[in-house]
């Protein structure tokens, strides 16, 4: 499967895309652009989509966001997604990440930034070309959230930050040093963490080893939402989790849209009690209708909510041979 929407929203905020070319006028200074734009909303009151298109588009980037910085008055701005850059299945955002580290000190209430908002249309997940996303976080010392799609050239070193309370990775395929990179990292606010592992098929080659740092919970101790997901060694991240001492301290536990079966449940059900959760998210696996029944009938009577629903996860077979797939991986 493949991503068929934007972001509705981020930091809290609703989505709102900046207008293209033509709808707005180039002599506008921040500050007084809601007199002359007024069908722009409130700086504050919404996460800004900044775009162009992504085949052929007649305007880089940097240019739509030189647009942006005119016509709003981004003291106020709290929430940045950049979208589409132009032709991003081969060119990395290094001259979006610079122009956002130009305009820093015009962005002083930032505290949400996605770097790579793109649909199938625009850039299938794993053709997105990514690069070294970490000056981001060194840039903005104050942000809270940060969250990178794509995984292709996605560079992560161990980095340092404050304030970060979440981090989220959509990946089809999450290369491993990457995964080592964010398990290095120093991130002591940080109270939310998702990995779309992927398939091996599309570059995601970490093992369960280099998951541990994440399952000590050591180093993160104030995660209280961890997602491992979208993984084709699913069973294998279940079964480490149910000894994984981070699981005591969690409300949220996301294995979802990954190669879940019967054999990952089970370890996970005869593990640490998951009772104390307050959802626990699975939807897209491959458990047996058998297995989804213990689970409710272990966790409902202690109040976690559930997401079983595997309507789109498929099973193909093709011979002595059963294959099974991500949610989510070109």
């Amino acid at each position: 499967m493949a991503i068929y929407e934007h972001l509705r929203e981020l930091h809290g905020l609703p989505a709102f895309s900046f207008p293209f070319p033509g709808t707005d006028d180039p002599d506008t200074d921040g500050p007084d652009a809601e007199e002359k734009h007024p069908e722009l909303p409130a700086p504050e009151s919404v996460a800004w989509r900044v775009a162009v298109d992504a085949y052929e588009s007649e305007e880089p980037w940097q240019d739509a966001f030189a647009r942006f910085l005119r016509a709003v008055d981004t003291t106020r701005v709290r929430a940045l997604i950049v979208g589409a850059w132009s032709e991003p299945y081969e060119t990395g955002p290094d001259a979006v990440i610079e122009a956002l580290l130009a305009a820093r000190d015009r962005l002083p209430a930032l505290r949400a930034l996605f770097l790579g908002d793109m649909v199938s249309e625009e850039c299938e997940i794993s053709w997105i070309t990514q690069g070294c996303v970490t000056p981001l976080l060194d840039g903005f010392p104050e942000l809270e959230e940060f969250g990178v799609r794509g995984g292709s050239g996605l560079v992560f070193p161990a980095v340092r930050h404050e304030r970060l309370r979440s981090l989220t990775v959509e990946t089809g395929g999450l290369p491993v040093e990457a995964v080592r990179g964010i398990a290095a990292s120093e991130l002591p606010a940080l109270e939310r963490l998702d990995l779309w592992l992927g398939t091996s098929e599309y570059g995601g080659d970490a093992a369960v080893a280099d998951l541990e740092p994440f399952l000590a919970g050591d180093r993160l101790p104030r995660v209280r939402h961890l997602a491992l997901r979208n993984s084709e060694i699913q069973d294998a991240v279940a079964a480490a989790l149910a000894s994984a001492p981070v699981v005591a301290r969690l409300e949220v536990l996301d294995l979802s849209m990954g190669v879940l079966t019967d054999e990952g449940a089970q370890a996970l059900l005869a593990g640490r009690p998951l009772t104390h959760l307050k959802k626990l998210d699975l939807h897209h696996h491959y458990m047996s209708d058998a297995l989804c029944t213990r689970i409710r009938e272990a966790l409902q009577p202690a109040g976690v909510e559930l997401d079983l629903d595997a309507d789109d996860a498929e099973v193909y077979e093709d011979d002595d041979t059963v294959w099974r797939y991500i949610s989510v991986s070109e």
